[in-house]
């Protein structure tokens, strides 16, 4: 995933793409602040599940940004922050919709054979990791709360 993200930033320069450059360099900046963390702690570098840990992060701020700028009436602010939010995206897997989130729910409580809400836990921690970068997990927690109080 890093040399994805490095190669797409090359690209942005030769193509002097700025609104891409500053978004990737950001990208780059936020992983290495990561690394650094790690080796600090005695760890490995950030692994690529990490790294979609960190891009959830930043599309998750800037789309609460977008929102507070719209909200005050600075619509070039939320217009910026949303194609910032957009080249995070494109590092991302595909997000699911609303019915195969539903589905993987379903699927899960079934499997871990969660009975009650105290087995949410169990139940979000399968689905992390079987759909990393792949669903809100907010979202999904509800869907699992809502079916194992049924």
């Amino acid at each position: 995933m890093r040399d994805a993200i490095q190669a797409a930033l090359k690209d942005a320069q030769k193509t002097q793409d700025n609104t891409r450059i500053s978004t990737l360099r950001l990208i780059c900046a936020a992983v290495k602040d990561r690394d650094i963390a790690n080796r600090a702690a005695g760890k490995d570098p950030v692994s690529d599940s990490e790294i979609s840990d960190i891009l959830t992060k930043m599309v998750k701020q800037r789309r609460e940004s977008a929102a507070t700028y719209e909200q005050s009436g600075r619509l070039e602010l939320a217009e910026q922050e949303r194609s910032e939010s957009a080249v995070i995206l494109e590092f991302l897997p595909k997000q699911m919709c609303e019915e195969e989130v539903q589905q993987a729910c379903q699927n899960v409580v079934q499997e871990t054979g969660a009975e009650g809400l105290r087995d949410v836990g169990k139940c979000m921690s399968t689905l992390k990791q079987r759909f990393a970068g792949q669903m809100d997990f907010a979202k999904a927690s509800g869907v699992v709360k809502t079916m194992l109080r049924q």
